[in-house]
């Protein structure tokens, strides 16, 4: 394990117990953890997409706000859904946000998750085309950005521009050379993990896997990334890839932590049906500092990934969830080998 960051949702709820009840909330909040995480020596700060939900849906804008707060942490996104991306108007954002931050983007995207009405991306404009499928859909958008993001010119200039132009057909502006590298995608199954490293991305694994054999999630989930990088070295590509996992780690130090997490000490994964198919998900790490760290150094895939993702409870506020990293940044990780 090489870098350590949080995820957060970014859910908002107008409830009194919720810390965080508006969007606007959710988004300061998510600025000051992301502060409160530099401080404390984590390495990233990673936020969820959601459309049409009390969650944080439109990611640049906030991408760009923590990049200009913080200096050092990685800042990115895990993940955003490409069915409803406009793959050129995504690059130019993507392009302001990492030279805002100073090439610290790392951009997480995928196929999306289940979302709150149907075909939601049909509202943005984003239709398959005949035969082809909305996962389909997302593939075809990322070919198309990450083509863009490599910088070389392709449209045709005016003969007559507004402003002077260099020779040749134009790119996109603002163009941040090497964000093309720092692209993830998330990945649910073995099969996709591969099909992301012919790519040449990098993968992301979260919390659950569309698909169950049987095993641990963590075993399931070690293969998986065996299989990205069996994939990659077959690909040929020159760089070495990263691979991040997500879990959800909660030491229990005190009485709030009791209160919240106690009950989770007997977690264990869960088989469940997402969208028609199979889904094994991944167990919650909760109890005391020691039993953590100890079922943690079971954990195959946190062994085997180089970015460990904590998910926080952002609604607990952000002194509560830099509470809960502090916990583990400083109790936890030094014991599995984090720097």
């Amino acid at each position: 394990m090489k870098r350590i960051g949080f995820l957060s949702f970014g859910h908002w709820t107008p409830h009194p117990q919720s810390a965080t009840r508006s969007a606007a909330d959710a988004l300061l909040q998510s600025i000051d953890l992301a502060v409160a995480a530099e401080e404390l020596g984590a390495d990233g700060a990673y936020f969820r997409v959601h459309h049409f939900a009390h969650q944080l849906a439109s990611p640049f804008p906030l991408l760009a706000a923590v990049g200009a707060r913080t200096s050092r942490i990685e800042v990115g996104t895990a993940v955003i859904d490409m069915r409803y991306e406009n793959p050129l108007y995504m690059a130019e954002d993507a392009g302001a946000a990492d030279l805002i931050s100073g090439g610290r983007l790392q951009l997480g995207i995928s196929r999306g998750s289940p979302e709150q009405v149907i075909d939601g991306f049909r509202h943005f404009g984003h239709v398959p085309a005949s035969g082809e499928s909305d996962a389909d859909m997302a593939r075809r958008h990322t070919a198309r950005f990450l083509e863009v993001l490599g910088g070389e010119g392709f449209a045709e200039p005016n003969p007559r521009p507004m402003f002077p132009n260099p020779p040749g057909p134009l790119r996109l502006e603002p163009h941040s050379p090497g964000l093309r590298e720092r692209v993830w995608w998330g990945a649910g199954t073995r099969a996709t993990a591969e099909w992301t490293a012919a790519q040449g991305m990098n993968l992301m694994s979260s919390t659950l896997l569309t698909e169950d054999t049987g095993v641990p999630f963590h075993v399931l989930q070690a293969e998986q990334i065996q299989r990205f990088r069996d994939a990659w070295a077959a690909a040929g590509h020159e760089r070495t890839p990263r691979v991040s996992v997500s879990r959800s780690i909660f030491p229990i130090t005190d009485e709030r932590d009791r209160a919240y997490f106690g009950l989770e000490t007997g977690s264990t994964d869960q088989v469940g049906v997402l969208e028609g198919v199979r889904a094994r998900f991944g167990k919650t790490y909760a109890g005391e500092v020691e039993a953590v760290v100890a079922d943690l150094a079971g954990d195959e895939a946190v062994a085997a990934a180089d970015t460990l993702l904590l998910t926080v409870p952002n609604q607990l506020g952000v002194e509560y969830n830099a509470h809960v990293m502090e916990n583990v940044v400083a109790h936890v990780a030094p014991q599995l080998g984090w720097r």
